[in-house]
């Protein structure tokens, strides 16, 4: 019976258009995790994402972000775009996958409810909920040197989000364990060396950090390579990313308007067309003064 249970959920997580999806028991994290996580929090390697910083207690036990949690189950949306844009990180291009995923989850938490009983929460992304850590617990995929969740066939080009719920079913087999190629390929890459080799990174020489994140000055001797929010350069040299699948997501697919923006467009844009562009982007999070500002470090400038 909690088999068919298990698939039935699967199954309605697929077809609002999950790639992957995973059960796991609600636990806590394991200490050797926690122990990882709290010594990067020490280096001072999250920044000035003091958020990250919070919560310790519930990013070690997410039944604390539920009365009578069991399960948390796991899903990954692919978001890998059919055409890409020279200034902005593939992930950004649609619309804000925070509200896309969400209303797209929140009809299967309701069936869930409805026909199965319990109590269910969603997260995307706003929970503090160690999000690769539970997708690699719920088989979803393999967490790579550079941090990323790795779904086997589709890449690491994917959001996770998770539903928390008080019903059990028997659990997927982790890949925790699991590593991926090890090739080294992300952290010979990676403009700023900010991969640890440990599957973290120090997030103050991330350039996807500085251009989003950072809301100082920029290094005077920062060059940015290629996009001037976030980077994806990581990503794009894993061997695991090396596909010409495209996100089936419609909402993820980028507007004509974001597609024509180049530096010279973007140098021009006032607050009234940046708001009309990304009113529903997750680039939203950065300031128009401050792409001006990554702008001026973006090494294709003349």
């Amino acid at each position: 019976m909690e088999d068919n249970v298990r698939e039935t959920i699967r199954r309605l997580i697929l077809d609002a258009g999950a790639c992957a999806v995973g059960f796991a028991e609600a636990t806590a994290v394991d200490d050797a995790d926690m122990a990882l996580y709290d010594r990067w929090i020490a280096a001072g390697a999250h920044g000035e994402m003091s958020y990250l910083d919070r919560y310790h207690d519930v990013r070690r036990d997410p039944r604390l972000l539920l009365d009578g949690a069991q399960t948390v189950i796991s899903c990954a949306f692919d978001y890998r775009p059919a055409v890409r844009h020279p200034l902005f990180a593939d992930y950004a291009l649609g619309s804000d996958y925070h509200e896309v995923i969400r209303q797209r989850l929140t009809p299967v938490a309701e069936a869930i409810r409805g026909r199965f009983g319990g109590e269910t929460r969603i997260c995307v992304d706003t929970a503090p909920i160690r999000e690769r850590y539970w997708a690699a617990r719920a088989g979803v995929g393999r967490i790579g040197l550079n941090g990323t969740l790795i779904v086997d066939g589709i890449g690491s080009k994917v959001f996770l989000a998770e539903i928390i719920w008080t019903g059990t079913v028997t659990p997927d087999v982790s890949r925790l364990g699991d590593s991926c190629m090890r090739c080294g390929a992300c952290l010979k890459a990676c403009p700023g060396k900010a991969l640890r080799g440990d599957a973290s990174l120090d997030a103050r020489r991330c350039n996807s950090y500085l251009t989003i994140e950072y809301r100082g000055e920029l290094p005077q001797d920062l060059h940015l390579p290629g996009r001037i929010y976030g980077c994806d350069i990581c990503q794009d040299v894993c061997p695991h990313n090396l596909t010409d699948r495209a996100t089936s997501i419609a909402e993820f697919s980028p507007s004509e308007a974001l597609m024509r923006l180049d530096a010279a467009a973007l140098s021009a844009m006032t607050p009234d067309s940046y708001r009309t562009i990304f009113r529903h982007s997750a680039i939203r999070r950065t300031r128009l003064p401050h792409l001006l500002r990554n702008l001026l470090h973006h090494s294709h400038n003349p």
